[in-house]
């Protein structure tokens, strides 16, 4: 596999023509060219430069391999990397904007037992360029440009554990929120983790004041153990006391996800008991109505048992919501397309396949 073009600062593309016996303004050009999603070979610079970059870099490092369109217009993504692996991503459509939400690895290790990203382990992290060029794929298939992007928001909630791959992570956020790039605001910026607590208070000190997101889903560290393995290695009070360190540091208040899985923690002793843990922090938290996942054999919550425990939630005194889902009728969850993808072409069935995807992205 060759380099990726798309992982480059815009300084980097400027020392890279200059390496090259090029004039600065082949790296404009070449900045521009990749954030209009273009192809290597798409972008105006000379021939010759052209030519020497095509001998070290991929000439389309992620592109869209398939699409499936939900009634509401949700859009899943299947993305094709060039080393033949396979990632997903959606675009949920709002009238405040389009949200897309990336995957930052190939699977994932972290086991969450809800979770349809990690049946497989994981497979490698992405780079920085391969994360960045899911949105300019989608941004360019969508007639986005420079001017008017047509994804506005983006979340890092697709396969894979952001803080897993932290380096590649940082990285694609200092090149998405630059203003020669897309120059997206940190603040239109979501990261969800499962809670590895010290890539949290590092990150707190790289100065992105992004929407930090927490998986929460449990009020105990017994209870969230059974779903979780990262509760084996972290526990929920050093995760508010990290939570804690992230708004001393960024002022920006801090979400917590809680799936409602029926039998396990979705009944008003849990709601009170999440108030009581939450109580007074400044925080909100987005209720997820469970995605069924068949390899797991968990329940979702009915949706009396959901408005039950927002209700309680929000009597006692807790920002909180009930996220609506998106995309129901192209089914699953976060993860599924890529397992249905590679089953049916380990199997020799046709690749296309029923998917689908989880619910709102948190609002800060």
């Amino acid at each position: 596999m060759k380099e990726i073009l798309q992982d480059k600062s815009f300084a980097e593309l400027k020392a890279l023509v200059s390496a090259e016996g090029e004039k600065p303004f082949r790296a404009k050009q070449l900045m521009e060219g990749l954030t209009q999603g273009k192809k290597l070979s798409e972008i105006p610079v000379s021939a010759a430069l052209r030519a020497r970059l095509a001998e070290r870099f991929e000439e389309e490092p992620v592109r869209i391999l398939e699409t499936l369109t939900a009634r509401d217009g949700t859009k899943k993504f299947l993305f094709a990397l060039a080393d033949g692996n396979i990632v997903e991503g959606v675009l949920m459509k709002y009238k405040y904007g389009n949200t897309q939400c990336v995957s930052t690895q190939v699977g994932c290790r972290m086991g969450c037992r809800f979770c349809a990203s990690t049946l497989g382990g994981l497979v490698r992290n992405l780079t920085a360029g391969e994360i960045l060029a899911q949105i300019l794929a989608v941004n360019r298939a969508e007639g986005g440009s420079l001017k008017k992007r047509a994804v506005t928001n983006v979340v890092l909630m697709g396969s894979g554990e952001p803080f897993d791959n932290y380096e590649n992570v940082v990285r694609f956020l200092r090149n998405l929120t630059a203003e020669e790039g897309l120059g997206m605001s940190a603040r239109n910026i979501s990261l969800s983790t499962c809670g590895l607590v010290p890539a949290m208070r590092a990150f707190a000190d790289e100065g992105i004041p992004l929407n930090l997101t927490v998986s929460l889903h449990a009020v105990t560290d017994e209870e969230r153990a059974r779903t979780m393995p990262v509760a084996n290695a972290y526990s929920i009070a050093e995760i508010l006391d990290a939570c804690a360190h992230y708004f001393q540091k960024t002022g920006r208040r801090y979400i917590f996800e809680y799936s409602l899985i029926a039998g396990e923690n979705s009944d008003i002793a849990h709601a009170a008991a999440l108030a009581e843990l939450l109580k007074g922090k400044p925080c909100h938290v987005n209720l997820i109505r469970l995605n069924a996942v068949k390899e797991r054999h968990l329940r979702a919550a009915d949706e009396r048992m959901a408005q039950a425990f927002l209700q309680e939630l929000l009597s006692r005194g807790i920002s909180a919501t009930l996220r609506r889902s998106m995309g129901s009728d192209i089914g699953g969850a976060c993860g599924q397309l890529r397992a249905k993808y590679l089953g049916a072409a380990d199997a020799g069935l046709p690749k296309s396949c029923e998917a689908g995807f989880g619910e709102e992205e948190p609002q800060a």
